[in-house]
């Protein structure tokens, strides 16, 4: 073979392989379909004042407050929309009333559901703050926890919870009662309905479970008889990682908002990820670091009833307020 001709071949076997990246990449990383959203303030430091945090990991809203899970101070703050800190309640323990690591936080029918990383259990509070339940306890049995990590309630007033060590999702009666599980306890799997420590659950309105496959790097979704339905997340949704559109680095929280979207806290890519029901990549904000519209970590999040986003910036220590651009 010639010097010229094999120069020749050696470019057309590049431009293959271009065409073939260009190919794979329109494949796997979808582009932004929508309009996104745009940072409009945070609050909080490190700390123990009122209004500082050590390692928020969760966060709840109402029409009018955002209430944050602080983690290490074991105890939860309560803030008005603007972040003026208005009240908290809980301190480090394992008594009722105290907390041992609250995670990611869910309000229903005016209650302030907790789930805790260090007791093991889920405890219930009115929204002042008064202890009112608990279910749960440590273990690998049914209705038992390993590090529950966050917990979404059915109208019927059904726990479905993530149970991050015990690689699985429960779902309990009001009163702790097993009624079935999604995964197996302490294996974790690629295939549909296994999980590689769930971190977070949310409940859409036709009851359509999505789940926070932590480590798996995916969302799963199941209808309310537990069947698995969908899952996306990276090439064919197996636990491989990145830091494209609609890739997951280890997703931490999972919230339903306006239409049916689900937003997905994108961890160790340091920005939150909006999808359709269906899976369908939309839009994605934030970027690595510490200034304005950043992130280091976003660990948890939820949305007001107008569509604003409250995020919890987990290494920065602080809220983080968003709102979708008109």
């Amino acid at each position: 073979m010639t010097a010229k001709r094999f120069l020749k071949m050696g470019a057309i076997v590049t431009g293959l392989v271009v065409v073939a990246a260009i190919a794979s990449y329109a494949a796997f990383v979808p582009r932004e379909k929508e309009s996104g959203y745009e940072f409009v303030g945070a609050w909080g430091s490190q700390g123990s004042e009122p209004g500082q945090f050590d390692d928020p990991t969760g966060v709840a809203v109402t029409a009018n407050e955002v209430f944050v899970a602080d983690a290490r101070n074991g105890r939860i703050q309560v803030f008005d929309h603007e972040g003026q800190f208005k009240r908290a309640f809980g301190t480090p323990g394992d008594a009722p009333g105290k907390l041992g690591r609250p995670m990611n936080l869910t309000i229903h029918k005016g209650k302030l559901y907790v789930p805790e990383y260090m007791n093991d259990r889920i405890q219930m509070f009115s929204l002042a703050g008064e202890p009112l339940d608990i279910i749960g306890g440590p273990g690998q049995g049914p209705g038992e926890f390993s590090a529950p990590d966050g917990v979404a309630v059915a109208e019927s007033g059904d726990l479905f919870v993530a149970d991050f060590y015990n690689q699985r999702v429960q779902r309990l009666r009001a009163d702790g009662e097993f009624v079935r599980q999604w995964g197996t306890t302490g294996e974790t799997g690629r295939r549909a309905g296994m999980f590689t420590y769930p971190t977070d659950v949310a409940l859409a309105a036709d009851e359509t479970l999505y789940v926070a496959d932590g480590y798996g790097n995916r969302v799963q979704a199941f209808d309310a008889a537990g069947e698995f339905l969908r899952k996306w997340g990276g090439p064919f949704a197996i636990g491989i990682y990145g830091p494209f559109n609609g890739w997951l680095t280890t997703v931490t929280g999972i919230a339903i908002g306006p239409d049916e979207r689900v937003f997905a806290a994108d961890f160790y890519n340091d920005r939150i990820q909006i999808f359709t029901a269906e899976g369908t990549f939309l839009n994605t904000f934030g970027e690595t670091g510490d200034g304005p519209g950043q992130f280091n970590h976003a660990i948890a999040l939820d949305i007001a009833p107008d569509g604003t986003i409250f995020v919890a910036d987990f290494q920065n220590n602080r809220i983080e307020k968003w709102r979708p651009i008109q």
